[in-house]
């Protein structure tokens, strides 16, 4: 799909959302183009990291509303629309890194897909806006669960409810990005992050990311239980015995996710 372009290099999945015109606005066919992006690199072995951008001078502006294919009748619109909500599914579920590599404008469902990702920079023009009601809409694309975590539920309200654009540096301030960076140093910046995530154990990474995502939905003592069950794994993997080996040798760990 040349909408969607995915490259992949030494571990790392680059996915570039590839509508410049309509700053990278989703049509109806990228949604599942999208979900099959997620499910792949979550079954692909040497994937370890995945990036998501924009081509041009934006992030996703959300959905493209004209060129949703939207169907007819309140059963298909339903399904549609379920349809929209796997492809959120998949990225929140996949067991690998994640990072949103904001270069402009992140609106409505595009503003979601950076917030679905574990790790969010963005360059210091970028601009971020839960907008749907000012479109006749409600939050979608796993937004509605999102904001509250990582805002807590009045400065959610307030976005949803408003739907203001803020810049990069508020952004930051209230907790739904983890840097800002000058525009120019932006791939920069994510390539050192990304190199740092290349180093690290991915059985290890993923048992983490698994334990973090679930924080909010378990008791205190079913978290405890879980991270039990997930040091079991790690200490029963080869990547914990190299880090042994490369501690004892005093050398950097090579870790093969195995």
């Amino acid at each position: 799909m040349s909408e969607l372009l995915v490259e992949r290099h030494d571990g790392v999945v680059t996915l570039t959302l590839n509508r410049p015109d309509k700053l990278n606005s989703i049509t109806g066919a990228m949604w599942g183009g999208l979900r099959d992006v997620f499910d792949d690199v979550a079954a692909n072995r040497d994937d370890r990291v995945l990036v998501i951008t924009g081509a041009g001078t934006g992030f996703c502006s959300g959905a493209d509303l004209v060129a949703q294919d939207m169907p007819r009748g309140t059963g298909g619109r339903l399904e549609h629309m379920r349809g929209v909500g796997r492809s959120a599914a998949a990225l929140r579920n996949l067991g690998k890194p994640t990072i949103a590599k904001v270069n402009g404008v992140a609106a409505g469902a595009g503003l979601n897909l950076a917030l679905g990702c574990d790790l969010v920079i963005a360059s210091d023009v970028a601009r971020f806006s839960a907008i749907f009601v000012q479109r006749g809409l409600s939050i979608d694309y796993g937004g509605s669960w999102l904001l509250p975590r990582l805002i807590g539920i009045h400065k959610a309200k307030e976005l949803a409810f408003l739907a203001e654009v803020i810049d990069a540096t508020e952004a930051e301030r209230i907790g739904i990005v983890n840097r800002v960076v000058p525009a120019t140093e932006l791939d920069a910046a994510v390539d050192t992050v990304v190199a740092r995530l290349l180093q690290m154990a991915p059985i290890a990474l993923a048992q983490t990311k698994h334990l973090l995502d679930q924080a909010f939905t378990v008791t205190f003592a079913e978290a405890v239980e879980a991270e039990a069950a997930a040091q079991v794994v790690n200490l029963g993997s080869d990547d914990a015995k190299e880090a042994v080996r490369a501690f004892m040798e005093k050398r950097t760990p090579r870790f093969t996710g195995e």
